[in-house]
């Protein structure tokens, strides 16, 4: 009994996780940007645009093997725990017999797009395994996360980071510039992080592990594997145009400008990746949240308002903290080419760009995470694919006609179109969820978050004072505060203090 009231006292919680797995994708974060300060330093350019393309290209393709089934069981898992660890095996099954096509198409397609696949078939092999071990590892993940073990998940993350990060190191000093060296380093990362989320998640739940039970415990959805399949339709759909969303505009860029501006512009992205961590991490401490209270109207809302809260407390110290990290980070410790401009533009200069589209995609956490959570996922998919479309609708043309002028403005059209697509985003979002009039109730607020937020970040591009205008939006932190303590209830707040 003490086992299991220890089990029931990990339940999720928004305050708590979010807290987790923000500080832990922060951490990894930091990390991989030093992992890939040591690549560029290691590798030449051409070679570290190749291996950044070709990792982008394997994840894109093989995303869809995700099946959305990681994503149901992090939103069902919580209501029954018993069932958490046979589901990730019933998952792994179904996800290994869809697995073999895409296998499959990736050794044909291959040969066909890269004239030189014999002599980068090292570096493409070990690219695939890491794309492959990535997703195997979302189901554990997933699991630990249903089951209130967010703590858990966020030290998978950091260990197969730092696990990447030293042994990016120790290739470094040891005078390494294979491309394919750094990629199996990148391999053992990624498999150890794998090992750690299967260990905890079995180990956590192991209270469960005689329990008996039934497809059905979680939800109907996972009667049966064809219900099963059908309920997470929308989510595979979904993950496979995702990756889309944030890699759109570097491959317009590589196709237009060769794969060194496409390094450039990942340089520029990496920073503001870093960023992004914060909004997914509070996506996915909300989304089990919002899944259990999905058919409780108010009590949903409720949550949503939460986020926005705390949404709106992070947007002051994003943009400044932000922009000061990276001013002094980026000069400092990637290579000069980089940051002098010899590529066509600074990669500092990109991401203060950016920086407005990581507030709008801040500022649309709650209303993402309902459509995920809502009880019409396909609505999810649809907006997925619309902002994709957006995407290219815009970029292709922006970045077309910008780059026949220099890189230099082909380069800004990449990073104005990302701004523009999460704009984009931000309000189809608000329309799909159906929450206007939660923005209608706090319109002031919408005006005043927005307006703040663009005024500072075009002021930071131009070098001026006008970025000091972002400082009003500090009125925001004091509820973000109130609205994280009030996530996380006392009782549950002083079992988990004692706990750790």
């Amino acid at each position: 009994m003490v086992a299991d009231a220890g089990v029931i006292a990990r339940r999720p919680e928004m305050g708590r996780d979010s807290a987790w797995l923000a500080g832990a994708d922060l951490v990894a974060v930091f990390l991989a940007l030093f992992g890939q300060v040591v690549l560029t330093r290691a590798l030449w350019t051409e070679s570290y645009g190749l291996f950044i393309i070709a990792l982008d290209v394997f994840a894109t393709l093989f995303l869809m093997i995700d099946l959305g089934l990681p994503t149901l069981l992090a939103r069902d898992g919580s209501s029954a725990m018993h069932r958490i660890v046979p589901s990730i095996h019933r998952i792994y099954r179904l996800q290994f017999l869809v697995a073999l096509p895409f296998v499959l198409l990736a050794i044909i397609a291959v040969p066909l797009v890269d004239s030189q696949w014999r002599e980068n078939a090292p570096l493409v092999l070990i690219c695939a395994a890491i794309a492959l071990i990535h997703i195997a590892s979302y189901a554990p993940r997933s699991g630990l996360r249903a089951a209130g073990e967010a703590r858990l998940e966020a030290w998978t993350k950091v260990l197969e980071r730092g696990l990447t990060t030293v042994a990016y190191m120790t290739l470094y000093f040891l005078g390494v510039t294979s491309v394919s060296g750094y990629a199996f380093a990148f391999l053992f990362g990624a498999s150890s992080g794998l090992f750690f989320a299967l260990r905890w998640v079995k180990k956590s739940l192991s209270v469960f592990e005689h329990q008996p039970g039934k497809y059905g415990d979680m939800g109907p959805s996972w009667t049966d594997n064809r219900a099963l399949l059908l309920q997470a339709l929308p989510f595979a759909v979904t993950l496979g145009v995702l990756p889309y969303v944030v890699r759109i505009e570097k491959f317009i860029v590589s196709i237009e400008l060769g794969v060194e501006s496409a390094a450039l512009f990942h340089v520029a992205q990496l920073a503001w990746l870093a960023g992004l961590v914060i909004p997914q991490a509070l996506r996915a401490a909300l989304l089990p949240v919002l899944g259990q209270t999905r058919t409780e109207r108010h009590r949903f809302e409720k949550h949503m308002a939460a986020s926005l809260d705390v949404c709106l407390g992070l947007l002051a110290v994003g943009i400044f903290a932000g922009a000061l990290i990276v001013s002094v980070f980026l000069p400092v410790a990637f290579p000069s080419q980089y940051t002098d401009g010899t590529l066509g533009v600074s990669a500092v200069t990109l991401f203060m760009v950016l920086l407005l589209g990581w507030c709008f995609t801040l500022l649309s956490t709650p209303t993402y995470t309902a459509l995920q959570a809502g009880l019409q996922p396909w609505r999810f998919t649809a907006f997925i694919g619309l902002v994709v479309a957006f995407a290219a609708l815009i970029g292709f043309p922006m970045i077309s006609s910008a780059a026949q002028h220099s890189a230099a403005s082909g380069l800004f059209a990449a990073a104005v179109a990302s701004t523009l697509s999460a704009a984009f985003s931000l309000v189809l979002s608000i329309q799909l969820s159906g929450t206007w009039q939660m923005v209608r109730e706090r319109a002031s607020q919408w005006i005043l978050a927005i307006a703040g937020s663009s005024f500072a970040c075009i002021g930071l591009v131009q070098g001026s004072l006008l970025a000091l205008s972002g400082c009003v939006l500090v009125v925001f932190i004091p509820q973000a505060l109130r609205a994280g303590l009030s996530t996380i209830p006392e009782t549950t707040l002083v079992r988990t203090l004692a706990e750790e």
